[in-house]
């Protein structure tokens, strides 16, 4: 989900570093604000997992390629701050080192892959969190799957809606928006699946590792053992 340099014209791309400077902006100012020490060298190792999680490509059209994304389990294990910066220096490697998209429409491509996982994403996750789901880790984990599917969809959607307001070359839009939603359906089912049992394993050995799962972690703790009364004699 790179667009390369050249396809949308330039005032789509100065609108989406516009749009991505300053949801980062957002993010930076919330995460120097919500900062555990711990977080950081997580987040380094998060990165270099999404950097070959996300390195398999598939070819869906004209200059556009299908992944998976990471943006939703980067939130769910980081929060949406600190998952949406992490997610955004691991499109710029990308972009930079390794050619996927281009260097004009790397603030397109952090508003996709970033900040919708980060706004959108995450509120979802959080009000499923709040239902019954939230009662169990495993319940907890569903909540991340399905949040992730929906969030691979909303961002397919939003890679459509890129092209269809700033397309600089002739493009069939209708062919583009077909090919692109429906690969990423799938794609979202795929990463639905590996966020729920990455989150799920995660609970299992380290739930402190798990931002998402903090409000409500202490439900699950079993309620401490009572220590037997000692009768004193009198």
């Amino acid at each position: 989900m790179h667009i390369p340099d050249g396809f949308l014209s330039g005032e789509a791309a100065v609108a989406g570093a516009a749009v991505a400077g300053a949801g980062l902006a957002v993010c930076l100012r919330r995460m120097r604000a919500e900062e555990r020490e711990r977080d950081l060298p997580i987040a380094g190792l998060a990165a270099a997992f999404f950097l070959v999680g996300d390195a398999p490509m598939f070819p869906i059209t004209v200059g556009t390629q299908g992944h998976l994304l990471g943006g939703a389990l980067a939130v769910c294990l980081l929060g949406p701050w600190l998952g949406a910066v992490t997610i955004a220096v691991v499109a710029t490697i990308q972009a930079l080192a390794l050619g996927d998209g281009g260097i004009s429409t790397l603030g397109l491509t952090i508003v996709t892959l970033a900040l919708v996982p980060a706004f959108f994403g995450y509120p979802l996750a959080a009000a499923l969190r709040a239902t019954r789901l939230g009662r169990t880790p495993k319940g907890l984990a569903i909540a991340c799957g399905i949040a992730a599917a929906i969030a691979v969809e909303l961002s397919a959607a939003t890679f459509v809606g890129e092209f269809a307001f700033g397309h600089a070359v002739p493009i069939d839009l209708t062919k583009i928006a077909w090919s692109t939603l429906g690969a990423y359906a799938v794609i979202a089912v795929v990463e639905g699946v590996l966020t729920g049992l990455i989150v799920r394993a995660l609970l299992g050995v380290r739930p402190d590792l798990v931002r998402i799962a903090e409000p409500v972690r202490a439900r699950w703790s079993p309620p401490a053992a009572q220590k037997p009364r000692v009768e004193v004699p009198a």
